[in-house]
């Protein structure tokens, strides 16, 4: 009788050890799911970043020469505030 008695613990366990397994897979895929959602859009970002950067330059460069200067001459000012 006692054989029999941790027989059936062992298969509860065992059981319960199933149910988690499956729902720790359950987990796990839908959390693959999501990074790859994130990763998409990451890589969505960093395109949407490049192309704003490169309309930026491109304006920059249509700028006359002295605006140029004083464009560059407001960002060091704002760099030497910014680290004081």
């Amino acid at each position: 009788m006692q054989n029999q008695n941790h027989i059936e613990q062992v298969t509860e366990r065992v059981e319960r050890l199933l149910v988690r397994y499956l729902e720790l897979q359950r987990t796990n895929k839908l959390l693959a799911e999501q990074l790859h959602l994130v990763e998409l859009e990451r890589d969505s970002l960093k395109t949407r970043l490049g192309a704003a950067r490169a309309r930026v330059d491109a304006l920059l460069e249509r700028l006359p020469e002295s605006a140029t200067h004083a464009v560059s001459n407001m960002n060091a000012q704002s760099a030497v505030k910014d680290h004081a």
